[in-house]
């Protein structure tokens, strides 16, 4: 089965600068404008969100088309990072606006509009590119149900469970069966049928066992690995042991992995991106002039008291 209905958009470059504006806080493609008003001055000038009637109203008919409510790419990337900043705590979309406030709030789309090859080992010059926006049928996902899979040189070498900080009971339990499944699913709809030999794609297995390709990625270091390295995804070493003894190790049985234990779980490693990147700088000791700053802050305030 194929995924849900999906329209693509192209991004046009004001719109991207919009996105890219640091300066610009409030949020466009509202019905109501807001505006905002600039301190410092007797006569307070108001900064008015910047408006693209023109794509608007585009998107809200794509939207429409799709039932209302969309989930929300680039080419590549979701703003998953920025899901705590909606209303809704999640990445449903009915207007614009709750898309744009995801996007410029999400270091994923950054990284998308910005450093798209930053990943890239070859030496050729970066191409241009027509970004657009990717406008998925919301569908209420179990997330328990979603699983990554990882093709090299045509082969399915790795499945592993999306949701992998969470313990799932139905996975631990059915693995051989879905792994089986999804093995089926790659041989009939996507093997030697995809522009690349080497990638990654998502697919969501329902209840009654059948398998929804929901997208697309790149093979390599900007796509997460979850339970894998790309140290073995890309050498295939540590693959073939995770088998069990007596459990078939052909040559084309791909390895899966899944959360086994409720000891294992863990939280969310999408929770660092709500704290400011100086906290989580100083936190992880990433940037020792920030910690060296601090520690000096700390001290001089020492020295008041």
């Amino acid at each position: 089965q194929l995924a849900n209905l999906v329209v693509i958009l192209p991004l046009p470059e004001n719109v991207k600068e919009y996105l890219l504006d640091d300066g610009t806080l409030v949020v466009s493609g509202r019905e109501d404008p807001p505006s905002h008003a600039q301190e410092g001055s007797d006569d307070a000038e108001e900064i008015q969100a910047p408006e693209f009637p023109e794509f608007t109203a585009k998107v809200q008919e794509a939207i429409s088309s799709l039932g209302g409510s969309v989930f929300p790419k680039l080419n590549w990337s979701a703003p998953r990072d920025a899901y705590w900043i909606a209303m809704n705590s999640s990445l449903k979309c009915k207007a614009l606006s709750d898309i744009f406030l995801l996007f410029k709030s999400s270091d994923f789309i950054t990284r998308d509009l910005t450093q798209p090859f930053i990943h890239c080992t070859d030496d050729s010059p970066d191409p241009s590119l027509d970004y657009e926006l990717v406008l998925r049928k919301w569908c209420e996902l179990i997330p328990g149900a979603e699983f990554r899979c990882f093709v090299k040189e045509n082969k399915l070498i790795g499945i592993s469970q999306r949701d992998y900080t969470q313990y799932y009971d139905h996975i631990s339990k059915q693995h051989e069966e879905i792994c089986r499944s999804i093995q089926e699913f790659f041989k009939k709809h996507i093997q030697y049928k995809f522009l690349d030999e080497d990638f990654v794609f998502d697919v969501y297995r329902d209840s009654r066992g059948r398998t929804w390709l929901i997208d697309f990625n790149p093979f390599g270091e900007v796509t997460d690995s979850l339970l894998f390295t790309w140290e073995e995804l890309t050498s295939g070493k540590n693959l073939k042991g995770d088998h069990d003894e007596g459990e078939t190790t052909e040559q084309d049985c791909p390895v899966f992995r899944c959360t086994n234990s409720k000891v294992t779980v863990q939280p969310s490693p999408y929770l660092s991106y709500r704290l400011p990147k100086d906290f989580v700088d100083l936190s992880t000791g990433e940037d020792v002039h920030k910690l060296i700053d601090f520690l000096k802050l700390v001290r001089s305030n020492e020295n008041n008291f």
